[in-house]
């Protein structure tokens, strides 16, 4: 049995497919509270039932948060352990909950996290993409005006981005980002993450984007797109644009080969340039 602390908010990691994912640490600790504050308690319920945890539940999402916060903070500081749940993963990442906890906080109530799944993270470390430094973006606008808008601001990003989509929208999300970011951009979709049918698809966008938009399957259950940023995608541009430049120049003038190898590659033709006259190339600035 976990010792919870009393009068404290508990923000607890819940699955995100796999119910065997909940921790030992959570599973206590969701048994210990008083009640668990849920996104969804038709959801939740059967999640914790499967794990033996009969806490009662109250409903907590983005329709009611504003009404509801105050009843739970006075249970707070009545001295109630109060657990907070998501759907899935992690509360407050695309989630309800960013009310309760900053209204806690301010009545200086202990919020203490208990981490665990996060879809963002969990598709991050399988990308393949650089993570050492990265932004999470959510959901698009659903409209699509509004989300090319937001794709556009988007387009030097230099840092990894990280979406969330529905499935109802994933193929015309790709389309959008192929258009913005270009077809050779590198991008990753991580579908059903932790489910039977989890798959991590990493193609250039327009590869990507043709192969979702052709395949049902693909279109279904909880996505994350992944982006390689801009900067690295520049890095990649000029390295094969300088390999490429450095097998034309055998055979041609290094002006012509520069031409050719920026037009093969998409690397800045200067920059190739500067290299076979033996200048200082604009790639680093």
């Amino acid at each position: 049995m976990s010792s919870v602390q009393p009068g404290a908010l508990w923000v607890v990691a819940t699955p995100i497919g796999h119910r065997d994912d909940l921790s030992a640490r959570a599973i206590a600790t969701l048994r210990a509270v008083a009640v668990i504050a849920a996104e969804d308690t038709r959801h939740s319920r059967p999640l914790l039932l499967h794990h033996g945890i009969d806490t009662p539940l109250i409903a907590l999402h983005e329709h009611n948060e504003r009404d509801a916060l105050d009843a739970i903070v006075r249970r707070l500081q009545a001295g109630d352990a109060v657990a907070l749940i998501s759907d899935a993963g992690t509360p407050l990442i695309s989630d309800p909950g960013f009310r309760l906890v900053r209204a806690a906080r301010a009545a200086g109530i202990r919020c203490i996290p208990l981490p665990g799944a996060c879809a963002a993270i969990a598709a991050l470390s399988v990308a393949g993409l650089p993570s050492d430094r990265f932004v999470f973006e959510g959901f698009l606008p659903p409209k699509a005006a509004a989300r090319r808008s937001r794709l556009q601001e988007l387009a030097g990003e230099a840092r990894t981005v990280i979406f969330y989509e529905s499935s109802h929208r994933v193929a015309e999300s790709l389309a959008d980002m192929r258009d913005i970011f270009g077809a050779g951009r590198e991008a990753v979709l991580a579908r059903e993450l932790t489910k039977l049918f989890e798959t991590v698809l990493g193609e250039p966008l327009a590869e990507l984007a043709a192969r979702v938009a052709a395949d049902p399957d693909q279109q279904r259950g909880e996505c994350v797109i992944l982006l390689a940023g801009r900067g690295e995608q520049v890095d990649a541009k000029l390295a094969e644009g300088q390999r490429i430049f450095a097998i034309l120049r055998e055979e041609l003038a290094p002006a012509k080969a520069a031409k050719l190898a920026a037009a093969i590659s998409g690397a800045p033709r200067k920059a190739l340039y500067g290299e076979g006259n033996g200048e200082r190339g604009t790639g680093n600035g």
